[in-house]
């Protein structure tokens, strides 16, 4: 332990923390901007700086390592006049009209200016070329809005192992993109957004579909139908300063009612279909290797995830007869709401117009992707991002934190526990092992053993092992077969689990992967900034849900029954094939 003092109080520290760290822990405030918790300390953007007695010039506290009897000064008029001049530069070259921009009420370059007191930019001169990239579904790129913090660079290179941006130039020439100027269409951007995410400014923001939603709700030609994702509920009220973790499934329902859909549904529900296709999916596999003798693509890796999807499609073709050739939730829902659901309202497909909330820029992408149109036209008409409800919803006038909680519409509405968790990481391979145990062994999985501990929490890569004991007939050719599971989250974490599994170090029969880190609770679309605190207190909100519902497993939800024995028949017959499952491309890597 070291012993310093930072303004005037005297406190420990470990041995590698900074200053930076040591003054979060006390509570002291200090600006940044380039910094990013866990992925990127480089003392580039120099807001952070502060008085280290001893010390010719201004430390940067986000990359100077702290000593024993260090004396720290954190506000002293130095420190304040350096903060201010470094501000005012880089407004000066910044091009927005703060008036108008879509980060205005959430954007740190603004809040920090007037945290530090400045009314007028000092400084005059060039700014930089605005240059607009909209060439993708989901992502919007302004680079005149862009203060080269890099952040965007970290979390795409360091977390997400794509690199489809990098810092191009030097000096005030320096420009943040995609390499030799091309447009993010033009290389393997897989559209996750927590580039957009952890942009402190409106340089990088969704693609809005809120207008596009407007107009449909004003089409009297239309029957608009909404479905939310699990991990909304735990984060839309934040957008109206609820803290992270606050469920807000009831009031969210209310809203949208208000906003005008005809029906509010579930994502969960197909999440609940999804468990039943997909897990059918892995035990035909497993039936054709273990007792067939047959080579087929083991492990299964799931395809909840858009951005995953696009990842192999990119970087690991080889891979793409391993993924579950299940469409994920929103699409199964978009498939269902324009087939089964528009059958028994009297509507085509034609006349319904779905909107999905999600916690994610991808779904925008999956939406328009030329296989998802099972059900004659776009299953999915318009993705929503949550921070883009809680605009709506705003803009609506509505008053969120005072509305009263409702439910959801009935068949496509209801829903399990299960189902709540696929917003986790490791909430997709709980799912199904809820079910898989039971479909197996005929015997109902105890509550207390509904939560797969190992699987839980923001850990990158997580491992476990079931073995199969006790099996019904039709499953006995599995009986005493160790199941090997994994779970991962950010694609950086999925590319070493890919090549542990390329190279024979690892084994597995079934993996779940989601795109962002701790999976959807940390999308790319939900409320700024996510840090592994906010993300916790969103998973944790998240269990809470699944643990207060009395149907907590997929193969429970009635309405998931009454839609095989009305409509689909039986998991992977024709009829679900068709509708409820896709094929991949390999994509070509620039």
């Amino acid at each position: 332990m070291l012993t310093i003092t930072i303004d005037s109080r005297q406190v420990h520290a470990d041995e590698g923390n900074t200053i930076l760290d040591v003054a979060r822990r006390e509570g002291i405030r200090i600006p940044t901007l380039c910094y990013l918790e866990g992925v990127q300390a480089i003392g580039a953007c120099r807001l952070c700086v502060v008085e280290v007695e001893g010390a010719k010039t201004l430390m940067a506290s986000c990359v100077t390592p702290v000593v024993d009897g260090m004396i720290i000064r954190t506000n002293t008029r130095r420190v304040r006049d350096a903060r201010r001049t470094v501000m005012e530069l880089l407004l000066s070259e910044h091009v927005g009209d703060c008036k108008t921009c879509s980060r205005s009420e959430d954007c740190e370059l603004r809040k920090i200016a007037a945290e530090l007191g400045i009314d007028t930019i000092e400084y005059q001169g060039a700014t930089t070329n605005s240059v607009i990239d909209m060439s993708t579904p989901g992502i919007l790129r302004d680079n005149g809005k862009c203060i080269k913090c890099r952040r965007c660079v970290a979390v795409c290179t360091q977390v997400q192992a794509v690199g489809a941006i990098f810092p191009q130039f030097r000096g005030f020439k320096t420009t943040i993109g995609p390499a030799f100027g091309k447009e993010l269409a033009d290389v393997p951007c897989v559209q996750c957004g927590q580039c957009a995410a952890v942009c402190p400014t409106g340089a990088i923001v969704e693609i809005s579909h809120i207008d596009k939603v407007w107009n449909a709700l004003e089409d009297k030609s239309k029957t608009v139908v909404v479905q939310t994702a699990p991990a909304v509920r735990a984060s839309l009220g934040e957008c109206f300063d609820l803290p992270p973790g606050t469920l807000v499934t009831g009031k969210m329902v209310t809203a949208l009612r208000r906003l005008g859909f005809a029906t509010v549904f579930d994502t969960n529900f197909s999440a609940d279909l999804t468990i039943i296709e997909e897990g059918m999916e892995l035990l035909s596999r497993l039936r054709k290797c273990v007792e067939g003798g047959e080579k087929v693509a083991l492990p299964q890796f799931t395809s909840c995830s858009p951005g995953w999807v696009k990842y192999v499609e990119y970087f690991y073709p080889e891979f793409i007869p391993n993924v579950s050739t299940c469409k994920s939730p929103q699409q199964m829902f978009g498939a269902m709401a324009k087939t089964y659901w528009a059958e028994k309202i009297g509507k085509r497909a034609e006349d319904m117009f779905v909107v999905s909330i999600m916690p994610c820029h991808a779904k925008k992408f999956e939406a328009e992707r030329p296989e998802m149109n099972d059900s004659g036209v776009q299953d999915v008409d318009a993705v929503l991002t949550t921070r883009e409800l809680g605009k709506m919803i705003k803009e609506a006038g509505i008053d969120f934190v005072s509305l009263p909680d409702e439910e959801m519409d009935r068949i496509l509405g209801v829903s399990s526990g299960a189902a709540d968790i696929f917003a986790n990481s490791g909430g997709v391979m709980e799912a199904a092992l809820r079910t898989a145990w039971e479909v197996i062994t005929g015997r109902e999985l105890p509550f207390e053993k509904l939560h797969v501990v190992t699987l839980a929490g923001l850990k990158g890569i997580k491992e476990a092992e079931v073995e199969i004991k006790g099996t019904v007939p039709e499953w006995s050719f599995l009986e005493g077969v160790v199941l090997k599971v994994a779970v991962v989250s950010g694609l950086g974490n999925a590319r070493s689990v890919l090549e542990n599994i390329k190279s024979g170090a690892k084994t597995y029969h079934f993996v779940e992967v989601m795109t962002c880190p701790g999976g959807c609770v940390g999308g790319g679309g939900q409320p700024r900034i996510t840090t592994d605190e906010v993300r916790q207190k969103r998973l944790d909100a998240i269990y809470r849900e699944d643990e207060g519902k009395q149907l907590r497993k997929s193969h429970d939800n009635p309405k998931i029954k009454q839609l095989y024995g009305e409509f689909l028949g039986a998991p992977l017959g024709q009829k679900s094939h068709h509708l409820l499952h896709t094929t991949y491309v390999q994509r070509e890597k620039v």
